[in-house]
């Protein structure tokens, strides 16, 4: 297991130069532009706080895969959780509010990814037409409610009012410029805790049974259409619970274009995580690094659609993966 960890570390670099390559750019001046970015003030503070989101999006992704699933829907579970932890946080403050922001985030993001999930467990409908649908109802309906009955009042932008001081996520260290937020602990114990949870439990290898081979794991008496469906909607309420802390930790409301894409971006960091859910760590640093560096490294002639790029060649590995193991 280790030995493929590495292997997916050096493919995902080796991705990288290949595209800096193509975009005419040599790989030892994109890196250092990457040494002058981090020896600026406060960028490893903007690179963990693009980390974050990234790796517990990647947390839902991963999950989906291993059962199977390729839950393209993060994106708007992110945007519904993250607005209705806006909308929890600021109906309730205080630690209390905190918790249930979170857990109402949660909870959204699962509602959200349940009908990708019933479809096709009961119906055969492929799960990346369905989420890639939920994801535009979910961008065009938070943009409605936070510019009609949750836009704060008094403001001209498309905005909820801001989170009070105590009902946000704290910091663990704070030390101008370097901040660092309970969140990011949050994103690394969520990935400890899949990790056991997959490999020590009955349930977690039933998941990656399901998502294996369906026929053997219902001849072995998994519930193939039941586990699909809580699949995808605990996918989905990690999801939510990415948008959640975006919104308790670092944002404090929620406004118009509130996610760059880190739902989408989640994809490439679970896919570059291969089979072990330990590489979302380096695949989310990595995804992060590129997101804080893309403004200088476009000064000098990388495009900042690198990440997109990178993104569509994972998909395209990752299809052509699973086209083969099903031939096989």
């Amino acid at each position: 297991m280790s030995g493929r960890l590495i292997t997916l570390i050096l493919v995902s670099f080796l991705l990288v130069i290949g595209a800096l390559m193509l975009a005419g750019v040599m790989p030892l001046d994109a890196l250092s532009v990457l040494g002058e970015t981090f020896r600026q003030k406060g960028a490893w503070t903007r690179t963990l706080r693009e980390t974050t989101p990234l790796l517990i999006a990647g947390v839902a992704v991963f999950l989906g895969l291993r059962a199977g699933l390729f839950n393209i829907g993060v994106e708007g579970q992110f945007l519904l959780g993250a607005l209705t932890a806006a909308f929890v946080g600021l109906l309730v403050s205080g630690p209390l509010g905190v918790i249930l922001a979170v857990i109402a985030g949660s909870v959204a993001g699962a509602l959200w990814a349940w009908p990708a999930g019933w479809i096709k467990a009961y119906r055969g409908g492929h799960e990346v037409i369905t989420t890639i649908m939920l994801n535009n109802v979910a961008a065009f309906f938070t943009t409605w409610l936070v510019a009609g009955p949750l836009k704060a009042p008094n403001q001209e932008s498309t905005t909820t009012a801001a989170l009070p001081a105590m009902t946000r996520l704290p910091s663990l260290y704070s030390s101008p410029p370097f901040f660092l937020n309970v969140a990011l602990l949050l994103a690394v114990l969520m990935v400890v805790a899949l990790a056991i949870w997959l490999k020590r439990t009955v349930a977690g290898y039933e998941l990656s049974a399901t998502g294996a081979n369906a026929i053997a794991a219902e001849v072995a008496g998994v519930n193939v259409k039941r586990m699909t469906v809580r699949a995808m909607a605990a996918s989905g309420a990690i999801g939510g619970l990415a948008g959640a802390c975006q919104v308790l930790a670092y944002e404090w409301r929620f406004y118009e274009g509130f996610s760059p894409g880190y739902g989408f971006d989640a994809l490439g960091v679970a896919l570059l995580a291969g089979a072990t859910p330990w590489g979302l760590l380096p695949a989310s640093v990595l995804f992060g690094l590129l997101t804080t560096s893309s403004t200088a490294l476009a000064a000098n002639g990388v495009p900042r659609g690198l990440n997109g790029v990178l993104l569509g060649l994972l998909i395209i590995g990752f299809a052509a993966y699973r086209y083969r193991r099903k031939r096989t």
